[in-house]
């Protein structure tokens, strides 16, 4: 990490510890500040909490809620509540998961749950739990999450714009030295094809009776040093080529009934048959190919033989055969090193198949079938493209979770909020056929039976005054979910001294 960067995130983090101290500092509750050793606790948890909260960014908000639950169970206090909304942002800012985010909240409601039913007041202080839960804590950290997401797409949408600038730059160097390399190809099949026939010639000139010894020696020398000339060739063009680069694909600037001819003006024996074929594109320039490697290979190993060429057409198809016979050189009929190979590459681009090896009688054929169209390749998907649906793909999914999980949230406090609230309703009701049997006089012992297990801590607004002379008055739901009318059961020395319905 750079040192700006380092020093930064520092300033950062200091500025954030002063600013969440400032509530503490200014003491404006009792309950959890009124002390200045409560505010010295304060102000030190608080900076443990920032100093952990890149590393650990549940920690922080963990801590902050348990400062507060102490104070009140409504977990809103003037010293924390800051902190709260603070760390919240900060966890779903720095978070990569959620799981953890909301297991913390399921256990802070339970907890809150759990110290309401153990101190035995009523569910109003966990309701408002619940209420500052979703407003200090959920929401920001929904706020905090959405900005991650919105930073991640920003970021991949750069880091896919630079990778793809790298791969534009990278398929333009290869396509220079697949260039290079195709000029080299054709460089060694034109300029190794002229040095097969100079070997042609000066061989023939090494055997002149009409020569003297010493002519027929200079020729020999002659032809060897073609020989070499050409092999010096096929390394250089070797090291140019590219590894694993396909065959060169330049139009060589004469068509195969011409090479045919001015291998026959060289020297060479050879016998054609049939008319060359004119083929579009690729299947043309892979048909000449053959032939002219089909030449040199002649010329090369098997000098003083017959070689014959012949083309023959079936349909959408074209076949070319160059076959040599048994040579005077001493030499193997067969070609060595990468020609048959980038010619093989060649035939099988064009949508073509070749075949070669050893004829009867100890000659070599070199043969190949050619489509008279070449079929179009399909292009593949670009991988930036890839790389962007991707991307995009998990954005999206993270953005479609980061809505559906505060609203799943949101409909269960929903839920349970109106089943607490029915519960709770349901056990202040006094059913009307309990409240018909109940009669003035009788205590409250015989009686309890026939009463809900709780009465209404505060009776509605607008009721008539109670009555004066009672020690106690208990007031009943008549219906379970309307708030008037209700029972009013008047108290006096432990005996019912009325009982009435009020509107």
């Amino acid at each position: 990490m750079p040192e700006t960067t380092r020093a930064r995130r520092r300033l950062f983090d200091l500025a954030l510890w002063l600013l969440l101290c400032v509530p503490v500092l200014l003491r404006s509750d009792p309950n959890d500040g009124g002390s200045w050793l409560q505010v010295a606790a304060g102000v030190t948890l608080l900076g443990g909490c920032v100093a952990v909260s890149r590393r650990l960014p549940l920690l922080p908000l963990a801590a902050t809620v348990a400062a507060s639950l102490p104070a009140t169970l409504e977990l809103f206090t003037p010293s924390y509540s800051l902190a709260l909304v603070a760390f919240g942002y900060l966890a779903g800012r720095r978070q990569d998961h959620t799981r953890g985010s909301l297991w913390l909240f399921g256990a802070v409601a339970a907890v809150g749950l759990l110290l309401t039913r153990l101190t035995g007041t009523s569910l109003g202080p966990w309701f408002t739990l619940l209420l500052a839960l979703a407003l200090a804590i959920v929401a920001p950290w929904l706020v905090g999450r959405y900005v991650r997401q919105y930073d991640r797409l920003v970021r991949s949408g750069w880091e896919l714009a630079d990778r793809m600038e790298r791969e534009q730059a990278a398929v333009a160097d290869r396509e220079r030295l697949r260039e290079r390399s195709r000029i080299a190809g054709d460089m060694h099949d034109s300029l190794g094809h002229d040095l097969a026939l100079i070997a042609v010639r000066a061989g023939a000139l090494e055997v002149d009776p009409g020569l003297g010894a010493e002519q027929q020696r200079a020729a020999g020398e002659l032809r060897r040093a073609a020989a070499e000339a050409t092999e010096r060739l096929r390394d250089v063009i070797g090291v140019l080529r590219e590894e694993g680069a396909g065959a060169p694909t330049a139009p060589p600037g004469e068509t195969a009934g011409e090479l045919v001819d001015r291998a026959r003006a060289s020297g060479l024996d050879v016998t054609l048959s049939g008319a060359p074929p004119e083929l579009p594109g690729m299947a043309g320039r892979a048909l000449y190919r053959v032939v002219q490697e089909g030449l040199t290979n002649a010329a090369k190993h098997a000098p003083g033989a017959a070689v014959a060429v012949g083309f023959r057409e079936t349909g959408p198809r074209v076949t070319v055969r160059v076959e040599s016979g048994p040579g005077t050189g001493g030499g193997p009929p067969a070609s060595g090193g990468s020609g048959l190979v980038g010619l093989d590459e060649r035939v099988r681009l064009a949508g073509g198949t070749l075949t070669h090896g050893p004829v009867r009688g100890g000659g070599f054929a070199l043969a190949a079938v050619l489509p008279r169209r070449v079929p179009a390749a399909v292009p593949a998907a670009p991988t930036s493209a890839r790389e962007l649906d991707r991307a995009r793909r998990r954005v999206r999914e993270d953005l479609v979770r980061a809505i559906w999980i505060p609203l799943a949230l949101l409909a269960a406090l929903a839920v349970l909020t109106a089943g607490v609230a029915v519960w709770s309703q349901s056990r202040s009701y006094l059913e009307p056929d309990n409240y018909a049997r109940l009669l003035v006089g009788q205590t409250y012992a015989e009686i309890v039976e026939d009463l809900p297990d709780h009465a209404l801590e505060t009776p509605p607004r607008g009721l008539p005054a109670e009555p004066a002379g009672v020690d106690d008055c208990r007031y009943y739901r008549a219906t379970v979910f309307a708030e008037v009318p209700v029972y009013r059961l008047c108290f006096d020395g432990g005996r019912l001294v009325s009982a009435d319905e009020l509107p």
